[in-house]
């Protein structure tokens, strides 16, 4: 049984968050409460679509308000446990709390495309490769960039820091921003996951995502952690993140790792080749953004 938050709960929950919402889907998810017949399971999949929201409903369900035997990471499963009550007072409180400005928008825009595009790449080849709990791959997808858009707000050059991080040939991404600014978006974001509580080893994978030699070379790091990080770069190369966030017309990343990536997983060229093929008829491939 749910249990139904007060506003007090609300802005206690909703101390730390510091993703804003996407307009338009608050807009969708406004639309939808007015209803008279609303419908749980189709707010769930507005919140499913955007970072910030669907971190703070994973924080709130995982909360220990609420006493649940296992970490939730599902978000249908979090909003139906909430209820709709309290997802609907958590989404009008956001709703206040993210207002952005027509610059902060456009300025995002990359980043809210690439993490919806990446989290449904990363479950649809979890689904091919027979991976289970498409679900969890599906919220590293949508969270694994989340610290971006905070390095977005506290530095303006952030998006120079990336192009030239993903410009690098020889360096790892977060290397390069470690040198430009003294931190980068892989450590941000796993104190982001935590503080969402997120399961440690989606945390630990969002530190990781962009040194994965390193996890690969463990002979004791989680095999589920590196299935996840496996498919994540999957997913970021056939949805062209190197070109949405790092401008760049070449993966370098992909390039040093693709034979670790494809060896791990046991998928040869010819079936990463058809998957990827499979995964651009659906529209999830490589876009043109610059």
């Amino acid at each position: 049984m749910s249990t139904e938050l007060t506003q007090e709960q609300i802005l206690k929950i909703l101390q730390g968050i510091a993703i804003p919402p996407q307009p338009q889907v608050l807009v969708d998810l406004q639309m939808e409460q007015c209803k008279p017949d609303y419908s749980i399971t189709e707010i769930a999949r507005l919140i499913s679509q955007d970072v910030g929201l669907s971190g703070s409903i994973l924080k709130t369900v995982n909360s220990p308000l609420y006493k649940h035997s296992n970490t939730i990471t599902s978000i249908s499963q979090a909003v139906n446990l909430l209820g709709a009550n309290s997802v609907i007072n958590l989404m009008n409180a956001l709703s206040i709390k993210g207002a952005l400005s027509d610059d902060d928008i456009i300025a995002m825009g990359r980043f809210w495309d690439s993490a919806m595009d990446i989290a449904l790449t990363a479950s649809f080849i979890a689904k091919q490769i027979g991976v289970p709990n498409s679900e969890e791959v599906y919220t590293l997808g949508l969270f694994h960039n989340c610290g971006i858009p905070l390095l977005m707000s506290r530095f303006d050059h952030y998006q120079d820091v990336l192009v030239q991080a993903y410009a690098a040939t020889e360096k790892d991404i977060t290397e390069v921003e470690n040198e430009l600014i003294s931190t980068n978006h892989a450590v941000v974001g796993y104190y982001v996951g935590k503080s969402w509580n997120l399961p440690a080893h989606l945390c630990e994978a969002i530190h990781e995502h962009h040194g994965i030699m390193k996890t690969f070379a463990d002979d004791k790091a989680n095999s589920r952690k590196k299935t996840l990080l496996a498919i994540i770069k999957m997913a970021e190369h056939i949805c062209g993140n190197y070109k949405i966030l790092g401008q760049q017309q070449v993966d370098h990343e992909w390039e040093r790792i693709v034979d670790t990536v494809l060896i791990y997983t046991g998928i040869s060229e010819y079936e990463y080749a058809n998957l990827e093929a499979q995964i651009t008829e659906l529209g999830l491939g490589v876009k043109n953004y610059y």
